[in-house]
C-alpha cells in the first residue's frame, strides 16, 4: 500500500469514528430527552385535600386554599354538608348549593367533594387515599376540636399524611357576622337619633366603634374590628399576573361586591363568557356609603378586591373604580362591552340624573345580563338578622 493510500484510509477511519461518535451522542441525547419527557409525563401529581364549611366565603378562605394548592399539584376540596355544620357549629348562613358555587369558583381549586364530613374519620380517610388518590390532608394552624373534645384531624396526623398552613389573621365568618349585627344596630340607632355616622369608616381606620346610650359594648361581644392591612405582595399572590392580548374582547362590570356571594360569582361567570378578558371595577368605600347608606360596606375596599380577585372568572380588577364610566376610561382600558346584572341592590340607574352607564349606552356597548341567582348583599344580612341568636354562637 502506498503512503497516499495509507493516509487516505486513515482519514476514512477517523471520519467514521468521529461520525459514529456524533451519531451516538445525538441518539443518546434524543433517548435521554425522550426518557425525561416520559418520566415527567408518567410522574404522579401530588394531590392534596382540604375541607371546610366555607360559610360566607371571604378572602381568608381563599388564601387558605391558595396556600393548600401550593403544597401540591392538584387541590381537592371537601365542602361540609349543612347537617354536619348544624351538628357541630350551628346553622350555616349560606346553604350547601351556594357554598359549592363559591368553592368551585376559586381559581386554586381543581376538584370539589360535596357533603364532606366535618371530621376526618378512618373510613373517610381511606376513601380519600384509595378513591381520590389523596397524598396529604391540609388544615390551618388553628385547632379544630369536635364536640367530644377530640381533634378532627387526629387520624390524618397519626397516618403521617397531614400538613399545616398558616391561618389568615384579621377575618373570620364570626367576625363578619359581628360586623353585620353591629352595622344593623348602628343603622337602627342612627335612624332613631338622625345621626348618620359611618361605622364602616371606623372599621377601615381601626377605631373602636362608639355606642349610643342603651347599647353596651357587650352587644358587640365577639365582634372584631377589621385590622386588614393590604400589601402589594398579597395582591400579587391573588392576581393572575397577566394582561389582555392586543386583540382581546374586554368585558367590564362594576359594583360594590360586598360580602362576596354566589350571586356575584354567577354574574361574573356570565360576563366572562361574553369576551376574552373580564375587568371588574370595585367601588370605593365612600362611593358604596353614598349609594347604599352609611352602614355599608361591611367589608372594606381591599377585602372586597381580594375576594373578587380570587374568582377564576376574573382576569383583573380596578381597585377603587369610578362610579361613572367615562369615554376616557373605556379608551384607556380598551373596553369592548360594559355589562350589569338584573339582580342588584339598586337597578334605578337609568332613572338617575347622572346615569353612570350613560356613555357606554350611547356608544351601543352596554348590555344587561339576566342574573341566575336572586341573591344580594342585603339577602345575606337579612339571613343573619332573622336568626342572629343562632349565628352568634359560632
Amino acid at each position: 500500500m502506498s503512503s497516499y493510500e495509507a493516509v487516505t484510509e486513515t482519514k476514512w477511519v477517523v471520519t467514521c469514528m468521529v461520525g459514529g461518535v456524533i451519531v451516538g451522542v445525538s441518539l443518546l441525547g434524543a433517548y435521554s430527552s425522550q426518557l425525561w419527557k416520559s418520566r415527567r409525563r408518567n410522574k404522579k401529581p401530588v394531590r392534596v385535600y382540604m375541607d371546610g364549611c366555607f360559610d360566607m366565603m371571604h378572602y381568608g378562605h381563599c388564601n387558605a386554599l391558595r396556600q393548600a394548592r401550593a403544597l401540591g399539584d392538584q387541590l381537592i376540596v371537601g365542602v361540609v354538608s349543612d347537617a354536619e355544620i348544624i351538628a357541630n357549629k350551628g346553622p350555616p348562613v349560606t346553604p350547601l348549593h351556594e357554598r359549592l358555587v363559591m368553592v368551585n369558583a376559586v381559581k386554586w381549586v381543581d376538584e370539589v367533594i360535596p357533603e364532606a364530613p366535618y371530621a376526618i374519620t378512618e373510613e373517610f380517610m381511606k376513601k380519600l387515599f384509595d378513591e381520590y388518590k389523596i397524598d396529604f390532608i391540609i388544615h390551618g394552624d388553628d385547632p379544630c376540636v369536635l364536640p367530644d373534645g377530640t381533634d378532627a384531624y387526629a387520624h390524618a396526623k397519626k397516618a403521617g399524611r397531614y400538613k399545616q398552613i398558616k391561618r389568615t389573621e384579621g377575618v373570620s365568618s364570626t367576625d363578619i357576622v359581628g360586623r353585620m349585627l353591629l352595622c344593623v344596630r348602628e343603622r337602627s340607632i342612627a335612624e332613631k337619633n338622625h345621626n348618620h355616622s359611618s361605622l364602616q369608616r371606623q372599621f377601615s381606620n381601626g377605631h373602636s366603634p362608639k355606642f349610643e346610650a342603651g347599647v353596651s359594648a357587650a352587644t358587640a361581644s365577639g365582634t372584631r374590628i377589621s385590622h386588614f392591612l393590604p400589601t402589594s405582595r398579597r395582591i400579587v399572590q391573588f392576581s393572575n399576573g397577566r394582561g389582555p392580548g392586543p386583540d382581546s374582547h374586554i368585558v367590564y362590570i362594576d359594583g360594590a361586591f360586598d360580602l362576596f356571594h354566589a350571586g356575584h360569582v354567577e354574574i361574573l361567570r356570565l360576563a366572562r363568557d361574553l369576551g376574552d378578558f373580564l375587568l371588574v371595577g370595585i367601588h370605593t368605600d365612600q362611593t358604596v356609603s353614598a349609594t347604599r347608606g352609611s352602614h355599608r360596606p361591611i367589608m372594606n375596599l381591599h377585602e372586597r378586591s381580594l375576594s373578587v380577585l380570587a374568582c377564576r372568572y376574573v382576569d383583573e380588577v380596578i381597585i377603587g373604580a369610578p362610579w361613572e364610566i367615562s369615554k376616557d376610561m373605556l379608551t384607556t382600558f380598551n373596553i369592548s362591552l360594559v355589562v350589569h346584572g338584573t339582580i342588584a341592590e339598586s337597578n334605578d340607574f337609568k332613572k338617575e340624573e347622572c346615569n353612570p352607564y350613560a356613555v357606554p349606552i350611547s356608544m351601543g356597548i352596554f348590555k344587561v345580563l339576566e342574573s341566575t341567582l336572586d341573591i344580594t348583599t342585603t339577602t345575606i344580612i337579612r339571613r343573619i338578622v332573622s336568626n342572629h341568636e343562632a349565628y352568634q354562637i359560632f
